[in-house]
């Protein structure tokens, strides 16, 4: 062990790292949801009802609304986790003494998400009737009725299910991707394949192909049994849900190859595989959302494709979303794919040759 160092170097570094990574950044206290607001009332009691709503901390003002669609709009493409509705006779209400009636639309295919967005909603409606209840000495009440979307009954199958597909995906596409070309390398097999005429990006495309096609098994497996097992709903295109996975796993068998150019053994390759796994599960949002997280953790999050391709799969699958909506995620997938094999083609010949 004392002549492997860089296997000893993982074992004790890698460890390290992680704890003080996850232990900073995971957090199940959902705060700041993005969220929206159509103000139909226009008046100084919808103001405060939204400005009572932003100080509980659950939700941060992403922008103004001018309709329902345009709120739908936003909330599908992900832009928002909620929205507060407010009808055109909420202050008369008040002022009649009648109970005042306002909305929060919320993205309830997270369930925590959407706790939070509940808690905090009925949070600052209590805290406006006592309000108004001290200045007024009459108690006009105000409620804040919750209108939970794409999934009404909070399951939290809904939310994880569709996740499992990218998890898995990266769990078997880097660390197989990774020790294959090791196994070839310590055999002595690859030395053969690369003095031969095929050029070294023939020849990473060529150990892709073989497992782009396992991965399609994996995610037409994971879909039937979800809509069985677990009745998750299937709202969007399951063509388009192909396609965007298409890149998402060219992008983690490019990162499993980059993983093999690095390494000399198949327990260091393992080993760095799973280095990528942990955060790839943890803080890409696949069971914390990312809105609870730090800034830095957020960051960190952003660099990992499978951050973007849950993002495409819950919308396809739970919102039903189109590529009108999501095209900004597909973009950063295929940047990722084609960036991700131009630096394992580049490293590899450098090792090889």
């Amino acid at each position: 062990m004392r002549r492997d160092r860089f296997t000893l170097g993982m074992m004790i570094g890698v460890p390290a790292i992680q704890l003080a990574l996850f232990g900073y950044a995971i957090q199940t206290e959902v705060r700041h949801l993005p969220t929206v607001v159509l103000d139909e009332s226009g008046s100084v009691e919808s103001r405060r009802l939204v400005q009572a709503m932003l100080n509980t901390g659950n939700f941060d003002l992403a922008g103004q609304v001018r309709d329902r669609e345009e709120m739908a709009a936003v909330i599908e493409e992900g832009r928002a986790k909620a929205g507060i509705v407010i009808p055109p006779d909420f202050e008369r209400d008040i002022k009649r003494g009648r109970t005042a009636v306002a909305q929060i639309v919320v993205d309830a295919a997270d369930p925590l998400a959407s706790s939070a967005a509940i808690n905090g909603a009925g949070l600052a409606g209590a805290v406006r009737s006592q309000a108004l209840a001290a200045s007024r000495g009459v108690a006009p009440a105000i409620e804040v009725r919750v209108r939970p979307w794409y999934n009404p009954g909070l399951r939290s199958s809904v939310y994880i299910v569709p996740g499992i597909i990218g998890v898995l995906l990266s769990m078997t596409m880097i660390v197989i991707a990774s020790i294959s070309l090791v196994r070839e390398r310590e055999r002595g097999t690859l030395e053969q394949l690369v003095v031969t005429p095929i050029s070294k990006t023939s020849l990473m495309l060529g150990k892709i192909v073989p497992f782009l096609l396992v991965g399609y098994v994996q995610i037409s497996v994971i879909l039937v049994l979800g809509r069985l097992l677990f009745d998750v709903p299937i709202r969007g295109s399951v063509g388009l849900l192909y396609l965007v996975a298409l890149p998402f796993v060219v992008a983690s068998l490019a990162i499993g190859l980059f993983v093999s150019t690095v390494v000399r053994n198949q327990a260091q390759a393992m080993q760095l595989g799973f280095l990528f796994l942990l955060p790839n599960i943890l803080l890409s949002g696949f069971m914390f959302p990312r809105e609870a997280m730090p800034e830095p953790a957020q960051w960190i999050g952003a660099a990992l494709p499978l951050t973007y391709f849950l993002r495409l799969m819950r919308g396809i699958l739970l919102r039903g979303s189109g590529l009108e909506a999501l095209w900004r995620e597909g973009a950063i997938l295929v940047a990722f794919s084609v960036g991700l094999i131009g630096l394992s083609v580049r490293r590899f010949r450098k090792t090889v040759e």
